[in-house]
């Protein structure tokens, strides 16, 4: 990739054969699919170049790449479990210099938490930069506002050298497990919302997201904030999913162990 291809692109990794909660990204979140309502925040983030939805090459992706082109959204489809190749050659397709990774079940993503990621990410002078690390690492932001930003250099390093499965399967944790390996930066709250479960992967997150949107009335421009204050309000919401575990950076789904 040319050194002057200086893109910045957000990949949105989504795929309908989720484990916990299948066909999770194309469900109805107030009238439009879960996919939708991310790719309209994503879409109101100022410092991107562009988006891309990338999905695998199973069979059961096929409805989801024929929404995407019903609905003008680019779409690239690549390896199932091999999701850091996924990213690496959608980056190289869509020409990104930097590469923002949002996962499609994240519907309550705020786009001035990615633009102040990526404005992070340039400052730092950072080869990484993210709004959050995954357990077993400490976080402020509430779970489902999940933004990471790399350059394609950290990116193509990361697809060259990894090779652990969680690796591959979570794309980026090789840039940042390994104190030292890259610049890494990371944005902090100044308060401690990290035990807040705002992402969809359970019929109880599910189910919290879509009393979230009923609150909100169905605007797409709300902030994370505006959601926050409604929790505030009625802390028992958080109730509804208290009791999912959230995964690891270190988590794999069983079904691709043996490269299936």
């Amino acid at each position: 990739m040319s050194a002057a291809a200086q893109l910045t692109i957000a990949i949105i990794q989504g795929r309908m054969s989720s484990s916990r909660l299948p066909g999770k990204v194309m469900l109805d979140l107030a009238g439009e699919p879960m996919l939708m309502r991310v790719v309209e925040r994503v879409r109101l983030a100022k410092s991107l170049d562009g988006l891309v939805v990338a999905t695998t090459l199973d069979p059961t992706d096929d409805a989801l790449e024929a929404f995407c082109h019903q609905n003008g959204i680019p779409c690239f489809r690549g390896s199932l479990p091999d999701v850091l190749d996924r990213f690496y050659q959608a980056a190289k397709v869509y020409r990104a210099g930097v590469i923002v990774r949002i996962t499609a079940d994240c519907p309550l993503v705020d786009p001035g938490l990615i633009d102040e990621t990526v404005n992070l990410f340039h400052q730092a002078g950072a080869d990484f930069a993210a709004n959050r690390l995954p357990p077993p690492f400490q976080r402020t932001y509430p779970i489902g506002l999940d933004v990471e930003v790399c350059s394609f250099a950290a990116l193509e390093r990361a697809w060259t050298e990894a090779t652990q499965q969680h690796d591959r399967e979570h794309v980026l944790p090789y840039l940042y497990e390994v104190e030292g390996r890259f610049k890494v930066a990371v944005l902090n709250y100044n308060q401690d919302f990290g035990k807040l479960r705002w992402t969809v992967d359970t019929p109880q997150d599910l189910e919290l997201v879509r009393q979230v949107y009923r609150r909100l009335a169905g605007r797409p421009d709300f902030s994370w904030l505006d959601v926050l204050a409604i929790f505030e309000r009625e802390p028992d919401l958080a109730g509804i999913n208290s009791n999912v575990k959230h995964k690891t950076m270190f988590d794999v789904d069983q079904r691709y162990k043996s490269g299936k």
